[in-house]
């Protein structure tokens, strides 16, 4: 389980970017805009977006309050929240609607000028059913270094997707139409579309149509479909961000993630590579024997991670339950039951800050083997990786920022207190008195809580001065027993834990450790988690007796890990900021919502 999300303030209600204004209809406008339309959006690329969908972009310093961790503090600077400022005039605020359509904006009053247009001439906007024969990009692919002669054998095709760009010349029109797979070049003319060519000069950027017709390559070798009928599937009434800037603002990026994808091929990029990871790992436990289950989402006990739980309630059970924040406890509860190999792929919740590398919902593979201790998981850790590379990226290096990421085995492992000393220069164990730990970090710029217990020192010695080294692939090793209340203790040092944890990038990827399986020493340090709970801990483990119970009935032994998947998908994709990898990451809420 990686590691759980930092507290940070709660977003104030509407720290947000506005919406636009409400569709109103305008008859009166409609005929009038049907003549301006054609010349205002002809010879379009993308044209200027919607003013009233842009947020200001926020400079250095400002932003989202993000708690950081360690070495991400040093040499920081205070962050605070900035009220986002609406695009609108006061006195135009008052006609922003549900919709978020605003007619005051030229480019959309010009789009519900041509909507009427076409309403009067009976043709419907948004159409139905249409059968589609080939996808643009495959369809593309395949033909591309096809012969003339090949391409007359291949019949009508019909392809449906959003129009991306349209060039007027005249009685014939060029357009890119796209969909999920890639682009394809329409032609259409006035004398092959007879009275139709009117309306497909109408078309808009962002508009959904279906075209049926032939497969050819122009003199300048593009392959392109040659419209022989067209059909309206969808009329786009905002216009999509300028062509060639794109939607530079992250904010709106986030919030309108089915703009950015419209318009950015490489956050599309993002979230296939995403589908194919998920798909990497599931091929992959699947041939190893694990089976694949679902555990409860909602539980009366919140365990299996140290964190802050959601909670809510159920009126018909009248009892309070929790979002889980890992399934841990009930996987484990599996292995009991006789299924020695299991793993999940699912969301975890906790209530806590954003970040770059956190969001309270998040996606998590855990997955549990019965005889097994946590050396095996090492190796099927670097067994896993290595195949998701081959999978992806057809090779064994990976970019990382300026870094070249090498995941060629063995990786290196560290034990967690040889990585203390290092880092402080000074002898660090588990039974260094905390007073020296406090000295050994203020000589080298480190200011720690005296009154703190030692398992908080090591942590903040170990976030601030030890993980932002781990760049190559390594294995920390050999945790203490106080940061690890669900962990075997290691038969040769029982301060010490048979655990580890996976870092690559300076981030944490993986948690790992041999299972305990003593349901008496289990007991007992759910009664150490109860009493730091009962001063004040919300973040210590819940007592789970249920869970208790059910080692009493013996558990073998095993080992588990938990693999953070948006993590991941920011390791292979190369990405900053856990944000750029989920589809919807969680944000303030909008003005007026």
């Amino acid at each position: 389980m990686p590691e759980r999300a930092l507290a940070a303030p709660q977003p104030r209600h509407r720290d947000a970017d506005p919406q636009g204004a409400a569709l109103r209809d305008r008859p009166e406008e409609a005929a009038r805009g049907a003549r301006r339309a054609h010349r205002r959006e002809e010879g379009n690329r993308f044209r200027q977006p919607d003013p009233h969908l842009h947020v200001p972009s926020l400079s250095t310093g400002e932003g989202p309050s993000h708690q950081r961790r360690g070495w991400e503090r040093r040499g920081g600077h205070g962050r605070r929240y900035r009220r986002l400022r609406p695009c609108l005039a006061d006195d135009e605020q008052g006609s922003a609607g549900v919709s978020g359509l605003d007619d005051g904006n030229e480019l959309i009053r010009q789009r519900l000028a041509k909507l009427e247009s076409l309403r009067g001439r009976g043709v419907d906007p948004f159409g139905g059913r249409y059968p589609v024969t080939h996808w643009a990009g495959r369809l593309r692919e395949r033909l591309e270094s096809a012969s003339e002669d090949e391409l007359k054998t291949i019949g009508p095709v019909s392809v449906a997707g959003r129009l991306v760009a349209v060039r007027h010349h005249g009685k014939t029109c060029f357009a890119n139409l796209q969909d999920m797979t890639g682009r394809i070049q329409l032609y259409a003319r006035a004398d092959q579309l007879g009275d139709d060519f009117g309306t497909f000069t109408e078309l808009d950027v962002g508009d959904f149509i279906g075209v049926t017709g032939e497969v050819f390559r122009t003199r300048t070798g593009e392959l392109t479909v040659a419209v022989k009928s067209f059909t309206f599937l969808a009329k786009a009434l905002r216009p999509l961000p300028e062509k060639w800037h794109g939607l530079k603002d992250v904010e709106t990026r986030y919030r309108q993630r089915y703009v950015d994808l419209v318009v950015n091929p490489d956050a599309r990029a993002i979230f296939l590579l995403r589908s194919r990871l998920v798909n990497a790992l599931r091929a992959f436990l699947d041939a190893r024997g694990f089976f694949e289950v679902e555990t409860p989402m909602m539980q009366p006990v919140p365990g299996g991670a140290i964190a802050r739980p959601f909670k809510t309630y159920h009126n018909a059970l009248d009892m309070d339950l929790y979002l889980r924040i890992a399934p841990e406890l009930y996987l484990k509860r599996l292995l009991v039951g006789g299924l020695d190999r299991v793993y999940e792929i699912n969301r975890n919740f906790r209530n806590e800050g954003v970040s770059t590398q956190h969001n309270p919902e998040f996606t998590m593979l855990e997955f549990y083997q019965a005889y097994a201790d946590y050396t095996d998981l090492m190796e099927l850790t670097e067994e896993l990786f290595t195949h998701l590379a081959e999978s992806l990226r057809g090779r064994l290096t990976l970019t990382w920022g300026e870094h070249e990421i090498d995941l060629r085995r063995p990786w290196k492992r560290l034990p967690f207190f040889t990585g203390l000393s290092q880092a402080l220069g000074a002898t660090i164990t588990p039974e260094t008195d905390t007073a020296a730990v406090v000295r050994a970090a203020a000589a080298h710029g480190m200011t720690l809580d005296p009154g703190a217990p030692a398992s908080k020192l090591w942590k903040d010695v170990f976030d601030e001065r030890v993980e932002p080294t781990l760049v190559q692939p390594t294995f920390v090793i050999n945790f203490p027993v106080e940061l690890s209340p669900l962990a075997k203790k290691s038969r040769d040092n029982p301060a010490l834990v048979d655990r580890f944890e996976l870092f690559i990038g300076r981030r944490e990827l993986a948690n790992a450790y041999s299972e305990l399986n003593d349901p008496i020493d289990q007991l007992g340090r759910f009664r150490d988690q109860a009493a730091l709970q009962a001063r004040g801990d919300d973040e210590a483990h819940w007592l789970d007796t249920d869970y208790v119970r059910a080692l009493e009935y013996g558990m073998p032994p095993a080992a588990g890990e938990g693999i953070g998947v948006d993590r991941l998908v920011m390791l292979f994709a190369d990405q900053p900021s856990i944000r750029e990898v989920i589809l919807f990451p969680h944000l303030r809420p909008e003005a007026g919502t």
